[in-house]
């Protein structure tokens, strides 16, 4: 239509110049798009007039005058429109007009001189090069405006090479710098408009260079980003690049990087563009049929090879490759499970062609694929896969497997969700992918070449220690390590590496395994170390880091080993260069080492006369760990007595001892370094048994107790005055208190002494400006008086120094107001240490001085040192004098300054103030409930915001409980103190909820409860009584132990599961026999509670009164859960009703029977409901040991099968359960015959019941009532009548079963089931059944299972039930799979309210549209008053015709423009008709081939269409966020690849839809529908608006 209009005018107007001021705009303006369509059809028009002006009256001024009119409209108008356009936000205008006046530019540049499209593009060129920083600005456009500039350019460039290639290199630089969303839209514009406009020989020189260019690029920058942007340039120009004419990327290395790094790319569009560049290499290889490489390299590296004698084999292995690569994108189990067997194939292939032909790398790429995949458990199967990787017992392929090894695969075994137990699996078990890693490390070990091995296993131990590794990750690797054959692999560098790993990367693990790991590295540098090339003093460095508390500890298999180790390899180590110069040909000793290294150790300068510090406590272990090594050894070897010896090799160490009392010019330094080695000697001798070497230890350093203790009491009374002294003065007291618990004269001589001094220190008025040795004087003699205080609380005191504690007492309460203390009316409770005035702290403007800076310590401790002084005070002198004040003024003092000192100590010395708390607030309960309830929340608050400090947390948690729990407090009634009790019972449930996120927090309540309530120790019958009462007031506290169990998250309980198997190791891992138990075992609340109302006593009223109280709430529980619409599986429902009834049956035997009559109904009603199998099995065993205990309840249990329960029709089952175990409950029973001839009677009538599962057990009845009978005799048979005949005839139908297939096998599976079968429920009425047995053949979680031994453990002795079974054939026995299925009335079929509305197309009469349908489509279509919007919808990536039929009735229904196919003989098809219902009738439909799609998106681009697809990628936009522009192009993916690589760099935008489900895709025609309708609903929207606001 423009054509021909156009052609009209300039036929009738010659005068053109005019034409041009009419179409032409302002310069500043911005004018519409169809004023610059009209000016661009008007000078295409002008075109032919200018190129055949010689046949027309078209003068050559005239035609000067149109060229530079066309030549100005660039200049003047296109290009200063295209700098506004750039600086424009209006993205839908923005690039309608650039399109637009860039139609309008290539047409100008056309008519005008080549010169002037040159021009124009060097004046675009420079804004090509904006960096992602810059802007753009009037002046400059921007950088996707230039790159559609000189797209229309290009074809008039095509014979500048120098320009073209100009060009190249700006977009080749751009690559590197533009932002990543303007990528796709710049570079791959560019280059595939450079490719398209040049001769064969520019096209291959610029095809060659962009290859070079780019893997160059990536070769030297091998990052995630700068792949993703490679990729995507190359796989935009693969249809060149592959093309038989072309430079050739296979033989090239690099390009082969570059598609290995993206198929293990995160980025999934990355891997898809990886993996089409592999497909469309192996398709190119075989088309060609051409041997690639063509000839071998020179020893380079072929990562890809084609030959055409092995196509056909190399075809199926790239085939397969590609399907598990592909396959792997899923991110789903059950989907990549069945492709897994393709990866052993691959494997195979690889190993049987050899590297030459398949490099291993690629087999890599697989494993890295599934190592990064997001779903847990595929990882887990890739690495197992890896594991059993039998390929890697080959050495040329653990060669090329070991650098990923130590890099990828070391990475991914940080993931502590691997370490899982696998199904089948029990606690305490190995987790089997750790089974399979030790055998893994052997065998690739074993494998690779002997000179790879010790270089592979040191960047293993270095990956360990170069990031922080979870806890559970590292102990299996460690133990690994440490199943290595012995051989010497590492040198000095691995050990450091070891070092490290101890050092770093286990500092906040768990301390049993953070143990357990130590253990394991430890034995692994004892197997792999090379003693050739480590000294002595290296290997006694490294054993240093070993923590005697933790791991190496004097006793253990592990000291021992080392020991062996040390011994077999003495005289092997290398020896240090000063070692080598006076050495003979001999090698160095350990002893003469361990010699060596005393005297240096004592070997120390004169002294400065300045006071120093302590020295560094790292040598003093060291050494002290390498004397007691060398002493085990010695006692191995020698012959003689390990006394002679160890007096030999300590004697300078003793001489210096002896001297230190009475040598008042030995150096301080040197003091302390020697009493610190004999402190460190006696606390490592504490950690293992006596025996003979520690026993001439202690003889060799208590024969110097006297100069000791000398010299000690002498620094001790006056000597230290510096801030340092403090931490020496610890250091002394330590010595001190060692040489005291073996010296009884030490007690005696100088506790005296000692308190004197540090009272006389103490009461010295303070002083307004205090001086540093005033206040460390003070520290030093409070920290004295704790230590004596400490030590005498289990010693008898004499009259002497009970009466100068009587002073300490008087010091401590006696009112001493001062100015400068806390008001206290108890004069020096909580007495603060005063910060010394220093001329450090004046000369630093008021700011702490070096020696001061750890003053705030210092204070802290004289505080908590005060309360341990109090602490002994109130509990010594209460007891032995009546002087101490207990009046209830001084109580409500010493508790409120209890308070303050919570809020004044840091959080791990505040045990002391809580023990003195323990022992004041039970007074002041009823007396002064608010300062208790007080005392009582702030404590709390302290203990819990300790919750996440493990080592503080656990200490205060105990001495809180035993505050706030005091017997006293749990006396208390609500008429009584009613506050103090509430907060107590609120605190209680609040330590509950904190126990199910922090495991062992309600164990520590529990046991508390269990033991004020029922004490071990014998107490008269009333105290214990009253003490028992208190239970009444704090019921839920052993309700909630009945059925404590909380369900961990899943890394919680597999840390607990690691920590089970640990413990189970036994002496085998040393760390079991130094770190003390936590039980912290969340079984424990309940197996105390089980141990409590084991020991209850049915005679006592009391006792009984609890029981009867705990069962009325425990079936309320279960009644309230059993509203519960659905109980899944080993959820926390079912397993709290699973302990409510494990509770039930143990408590029976001390119900009476009016109490049992009082419950029956509930017990009942509980059987109707709809029940886990365990629960039921539970229920049923309940009801039949009530029936046998109490057998006239046997009408009761009658009645049940009159009542209805339609909910649960197979809740039946469970009273029909009871009655096949009718044999043990007849014999107690009256009248006997009469009972079975009703259980007869009742069971016949189920028999025939239209449930399956309820006829099942209906006949299992009928058939062991009836054997019943028969026992009974003829008589009773003949006494039934006509019911023996029904009888027979229902058991022989049922024994007929075994001909019916699937009834023949349940009929054979619920008799095998243990429950009816091996079960007896008398005389398997144990401890062992209810709590272990049972969970365990009922499907139950293992870590329900209570073992016998863990009671075992609690000293508890189970009388009735008793604690084992009497036979082991119930535990001998297999799970079942008998599984009962109940349905509800929730299972009914639902109708649905509403129904879609169907057309119906027979009533449309199509015949009678016959001439409507002879017109053309347009016209067809506005004659039904349809409109049609802008959008086009491509499907020619698609092949199915049902979705292509469904997708056309889409875009009909909702308007768009046009659908795009592949090809137009898909309307033929019937399945396209079928879904189409003749929407292809009123819907323009066009063909465009696939190969084709890529100029058709350009062409749609360069008219303005916004090219949309739905893809999820990094830069994706979410559906219900994007605004469609007008013009809009939806091209859809294929249904199995989705878009193809080669075309999502043509996409300006990706649309994904917002999922929540775990299936990652829609049905193409669903994806598609719901953009169409999103683009309609739009373009509806907008309509509505412009119509309100024109009527508005």
């Amino acid at each position: 239509m423009n054509s021909v209009l156009i052609n009209a005018i300039l036929s009738t107007s010659p005068n053109y110049e005019l034409l041009f001021d009419s179409l032409s705009w302002p310069s500043d303006a911005w004018p519409e798009i169809k004023r610059v369509e009209a000016l661009t059809a008007f000078i295409e028009g002008l075109e032919q007039i200018v190129l055949q002006s010689e046949t027309n009256s078209l003068t050559t001024s005239k035609r000067q005058c149109v060229l530079d009119k066309t030549e100005s409209i660039i200049w003047t108008h296109c290009l200063p429109l295209l700098s506004r356009i750039s600086a424009g936000t209006d993205d839908v205008r923005y690039r309608e007009s650039t399109a637009a006046v860039c139609r309008l530019v290539a047409i100008c540049v056309r008519l005008c001189d080549p010169a002037v499209a040159s021009r124009a593009a060097l004046t675009v060129l420079p804004s090509l090069q904006l960096s992602n920083e810059d802007q753009p600005n009037v002046e400059r456009i921007s950088v996707e405006v230039a790159s559609e500039v000189l797209a229309a350019l290009l074809p008039c460039l095509s014979g500048d090479e120098q320009l073209t290639l100009r060009i190249l290199s700006c977009v080749l630089s751009g690559i590197r710098t533009i932002p990543d969303w303007l990528l796709s839209r710049v570079t791959v514009r560019l280059m595939l408009a450079l490719l398209g406009c040049c001769n064969n020989a520019m096209h291959c020189s610029i095809l060659n260079k962009t290859l070079n260019e780019l893997c160059t690029w990536h070769a030297s920058e091998r990052t995630p980003a700068v792949t993703e942007r490679t990729l995507l340039c190359l796989t935009s120009l693969s249809d060149h690049l592959l093309a038989p004419t072309e430079p050739d990327p296979r033989p090239c290395l690099r390009f082969w990087r570059v598609v290995q790094d993206g198929l293990i790319h995160r980025d999934s569009v990355s891997r898809k563009r990886a993996l089409y560049l592999l497909k469309r290499c192996v398709a190119s290889s075989q088309e060609q049929g051409v041997d690639c490489p063509a000839q071998q390299g020179n020893g380079e590296e072929i990562l890809f090879k084609w030959t055409t004698e092995s196509s056909q084999m190399l075809r199926q292995f790239w085939e397969d490759y590609v399907l598990v690569m592909e396959t792997l994108e899923e991110n789903q189990v059950h989907v990549v499970r069945p492709v897994l067997n393709r990866i052993d194939s691959l494997i195979q292939t690889t190993a049987n062609e050899g590297q030459d032909v398949f490099h291993p790398s690629w087999l890599l790429c697989v494993y890295q694929r599934m190592f990064h995949s997001e779903n847990k458990t595929l990882m887990r199967a890739g690495v197992c896969h890896l594991l059993e990787l039998n390929i890697l017992q080959q050495p040329a392929f653990a060669s090329a497997f070991s650098q990923f090894v130590v890099g990828p695969f070391m990475e991914v075994l940080s993931e502590t969700s691997l370490f899982c137990k696998a199904s089948g699996q029990h606690i305490g078990d190995c987790p089997e992918l750790a089974s399979k890693l030790q055998i893994f490390l052997k065998n690739f070990f074993s494998s690779l070449p002997t000179e790879e091995r010790g270089r592979v296993l040191l960047q293993m131990i270095q990956q360990l220690g170069s990031k922080h590794w979870c806890a559970v990750p590292l102990l299996f690797i460690s133990q690994a390590l440490s199943t290595l054959a012995s051989s010497p692999l590492l040198a000095i560098e691995g050990l450091t590496a070891l070092r490290e790993v101890l050092r770093c990367t286990m500092i906040t693990h768990q301390v049993l395994l953070r143990g357990a790991a130590q253990c394991f590295l430890l034995k692994s540098a004892l197997c792999l170390i090379d003693v050739s090339t480590v000294t002595l003093d290296d290997i006694f460095t490294f054993l240093g880091n070993f923590r005697a508390d933790e791991s190496l500890c004097r006793g253990t298999a592990l000291w021992n080993e080392v020991c062996v180790w040390l011994s077999s390899n003495e005289g092997n180590f290398k020896m240090k260069p000063s070692d080598q110069e006076g050495a003979s040909s001999s090698k160095k000793t350990i002893k003469a080492y361990v010699q060596g290294k005393i005297h240096e150790f004592l070997s120390v300068p004169v002294c400065t006369g300045q006071t120093q510090s302590l020295p560094d406590p790292k040598e003093v272990d060291k050494l002290a760990m390498s004397i007691l090594l060398l002493s085990d050894i010695e006692r191995s070897q020698s012959g003689s007595k390990i006394g002679d010896e160890l007096h030999f090799l300590l004697s300078p160490l003793v001489d210096t001892l002896s001297r230190v009392g009475s040598n008042l010019y030995m150096p301080l330094k040197k003091s302390d370094k020697i009493l610190q080695l004999v402190l460190r000697l006696l606390q490592l001798r504490e950690t293992s048994k006596v025996d003979e070497v520690t026993a001439a230890l202690e003889r060799l350093i208590f024969q110097c107790g006297d100069s000791m203790q000398e010299f000690i009491m002498r620094r001790l009374c006056g000597k230290l005055l510096e801030v340092c002294d403090v931490q020496r003065a610890e250091l002394y007291l330590s010595v001190f208190k060692q040489l005291s618990m073996h010296h009884s004269t030490v007690q005696q001589a100088c506790f005296p002494k000692l308190i004197k001094y540090s009272l006389s220190i103490l009461q010295e008025p303070s002083q307004q400006f205090p001086s540093v040795a005033s206040q460390v004087a003070k520290a030093v003699a409070m920290a004295s008086l704790a230590m004596v205080c400490h030590l005498m609380e289990q010693q008898t005191i004499g009259p002497d120094t009970f009466s100068l504690l009587k002073q300490l007492n008087e010091h401590f309460y006696k009112p001493m107001p001062s100015p400068w203390q806390s008001h206290s009316p108890l004069g020096r409770f909580n007495e603060r240490l005063l910060k010394p005035h220093t001329a450090y702290s004046l000369s630093n403007e008021g700011g702490q001085g070096p020696l001061l800076q750890d003053w705030g310590r210092i204070a802290a401790h004289f505080m908590r040192d005060q309360w341990i002084c109090l602490n002994f005070l109130v509990k010594t002198l209460m007891l032995r004098d009546s002087e101490v004040p207990r009046n209830t003024e001084t109580a409500v003092a010493a508790l409120s300054c209890c308070v303050d000192a919570l809020a004044l100590l840091p959080s791990d010395l505040v045990l002391p103030v809580l023990t003195f708390m323990e022992v004041v607030l039970p007074q002041l309960a009823q007396e002064n409930e608010a300062l208790c309830v007080e005392a009582v929340s702030r404590t709390w608050e302290l203990v819990h915001g300790l919750s996440n400090n493990a080592h503080d947390f656990w200490p205060a948690l105990k001495g809180f409980i035993s505050v706030a729990f005091h017997q006293t407090l749990l006396l208390l009634t609500n008429s009584q103190a009613p506050v103090l009790t509430a907060t107590v019972k609120q605190i209680a449930a609040e330590i509950i909820q904190l126990s199910e996120s922090k495991n062992g927090v309600f164990n520590v309540l529990l046991q508390h409860c269990c033991q004020t309530w029922l004490p071990a120790s014998e107490q008269s019958s009333n105290q214990a009584d009253r003490i028992f009462s208190s239970v009444f007031s704090h019921i839920n506290i052993m309700a909630e132990g009945c059925v404590y169990g909380p369900v961990f998250r899943r890394d919680q309980r597999l840390v607990q599961d690691v920590q089970a198997y640990v413990e189970q190791l036994g002496a085998v891992c040393a760390t079991n026999a130094v770190v003390a138990s936590d039980n912290r075992d969340e079984q424990l609340p309940r197996m105390c509670t089980l141990a409590f109302l084991s020991r209850l006593d049915a005679s006592n009223s009391l006792h009984q009164h609890l029981v009867e109280q705990l069962v009325v709430i425990l079936l309320e529980k279960d009644k309230n859960m059993s509203k519960s619409s659905r109980i899944s599986s080993n959820s926390l429902q079912h397993r709290v009703k699973n302990r409510i009834w494990q509770t039930m049956l143990m408590m029976l035997p001390k119900f009476k029977e009016e109490f049992v009559a009082s419950i029956l109904s509930s017990i009942f009603e509980a059987g109707f409901c709809s029940n886990q199998a365990s629960v039921k099995y539970l229920i049923e065993w309940t009801v039949i040991l009530i029936l046998v205990r109490y057998p006239q309840q046997i009408d009761n249990f009658w009645a049940c099968f009159n009542m209805h329960h339609e909910g649960t029709k197979t809740g039946i089952c469970t009273f029909l359960a009871v009655l096949v175990h009718f044999a043990v409950i007849i014999p107690t029973l009256n009248n006997p015959d009469m009972h079975l001839a009703k259980a007869l009677d009742i069971t016949l009538q189920w028999c025939f019941h239209h449930n399956f599962s309820v006829r099942l057990y209906a006949l299992l009845a009928l058939k062991r009532i009836w054997s019943l009978v028969e026992v009974q005799g003829e008589k009773t048979v003949h006494d039934l009548k006509g019911l023996s005949t029904v009888v027979k005839a229902c058991l022989h139908q049922t024994e007929a079963l075994k001909n019916t297939g699937n009834a023949n096998k349940n009929w054979t599976r619920i008799q095998e089931h243990f429950f009816f079968g091996a079960f007896h429920p008398i005389s398997d009425y144990s401890i062992e059944t209810i709590f272990y047995t049972f969970p365990s053949l009922s499907g139950l979680a293992d870590d329900e299972w209570i073992s016998p031994w863990k009671l075992e453990k609690l000293s508890c002795s189970f009388q009735m039930p008793p604690l084992r079974n009497s036979s082991p054939d119930l535990s001998q026995l297999q799970p079942g799979d008998w599984i009962q299925q109940d349905k509800s009335e929730d299972d009914k079929e639902e109708r649905w309210a509403e129904v879609q509305k169907k057309i119906t197309p027979w009533c449309l009469d199509i015949q009678g549209q016959d001439p409507d349908l002879q017109l053309v489509l347009q016209q067809r279509a506005a004659r039904l008053g349809k409109q049609h919007g802008a959008l086009l919808v491509v499907a020619s990536l698609i092949d199915k015709p049902t979705n292509l039929g469904g997708l056309c009735r889409t875009c009909e229904i909702f308007g768009a423009s046009a659908l795009v196919l592949d090809n137009l003989r898909h309307i033929n098809d019937k399945h396209f008709q079928s879904l189409s219902v003749s929407s292809e009738l009123w819907l323009s439909l066009l063909e465009v081939k696939p190969l084709e799609l890529a100029d058709f998106l350009q062409m749609k681009k360069s008219e303005g269409y916004c090219i949309v697809g739905v893809e999820q990628t990094s830069n994706s936009q979410s559906l219900q966020d994007y605004r469609f522009p007008e013009k809009t192009l939806l091209l859809l993916g294929n249904e199995r690849e989705g878009i193809p690589a080669n075309l999502l760099q043509l996409l300006d935008v990706c649309v994904e839809i917002p999922q929540q489900g775990v299936i990652r895709s829609l049905n193409v025609h669903v994806s598609a529908a719901l953009l169409i309708w999103e683009y309609t609903r739009q373009r509806l929207v907008n309509t509505s608006s412009q119509d309100k606001s024109k009527h508005g």
